[in-house]
């Protein structure tokens, strides 16, 4: 899926479900301005999958799509092509929602490109541009991110995905890695993160603060997810701290296995 020149891009992965974060970083200025709002997968897999697939839809001809894991995985067990999803909250969310909503989900593409002002063709994908749930992370030896690279075309000056819901900024063989972090599902600290993309070559990482207490209190009260109160607690106020999500993450691109990232995990 490719899309014309644009001067400014916000980047928005693992919305996860969490309406409160969402809210906060649809009000950005930075968001609010920017001429396409890429939204790079795992947007409903969480506690109010409805309402945050409907605000999302509200961004209209904004908005460039595209899938994560868990919105397939949303569909599959919808569709009855899985029985269980390893994510506790995600068969709860799968059955909740609408069917025009499950079959927006199915259609989303599994990668975008945005010709952005600065930094040339971008290429947006949830994981990596080859696989929605494959691991790579800022400290991934060279020769991995050479392996998940290796089919992205030479026009192509800089990637974009989510997944690992940490945010970090990476130069490896030539291209610009950016991964914004998660708006819903943050790991190492509180708050929602989020990334504004040109222009004049500019990649900058957002994290947007919000009321926590308020927002786990509205999860817990308007979810309808037997543990959302437990679940908001650990996501929305960041329990697990970034060196436990790189342990858990980490033997995903071959390194040695450690730790724990929770509950949702990979």
């Amino acid at each position: 899926m490719t899309k014309g020149r644009v001067e400014k891009v916000a980047v928005l992965a693992d919305v996860h479900g969490v309406l409160p974060a969402l809210e906060a970083v649809l009000a950005e200025s930075g968001v609010r301005g920017a001429d396409r709002v890429v939204l790079a997968g795992d947007l409903a897999a969480g506690p109010l999958p409805v309402a945050t697939l409907d605000l999302l839809a509200g961004l209209g001809d904004r908005a460039v799509w595209v899938s994560g894991n868990a919105d397939r995985e949303l569909v599959e067990y919808r569709r009855g092509r899985r029985t269980e999803i390893p994510d506790p909250i995600a068969p709860w969310a799968a059955e909740r929602l609408r069917a025009d909503q499950v079959e927006l989900l199915a259609g989303l593409p599994a990668t975008a490109t945005l010709d952005v002002a600065g930094l040339g063709r971008v290429l947006f994908c949830h994981a990596t541009p080859r696989d929605d749930e494959e691991v790579v992370l800022v400290d991934s030896r060279p020769d991995r991110w050479a392996e998940v690279l290796s089919g992205v075309g030479d026009d192509v000056s800089a990637v974009v995905c989510g997944h690992t819901h940490m945010p970090y900024v990476r130069l490896t063989h030539g291209r610009l890695v950016i991964n914004p972090g998660s708006v819903g599902m943050p790991y190492g600290r509180p708050g929602a993160h989020w990334a504004l993309l040109g222009p004049g070559e500019t990649v900058s990482l957002r994290r947007t603060a919000y009321d926590a207490d308020a927002a786990c209190a509205r999860i817990a009260a308007a979810s309808g997810f037997p543990d959302a109160a437990a679940w908001a607690d650990e996501y929305v106020r960041a329990r697990n701290s970034a060196e436990d999500a790189l342990a858990a993450f980490g033997p995903g691109d071959g390194r040695p296995p450690g730790g724990g990232a929770g509950r949702h995990g990979v």
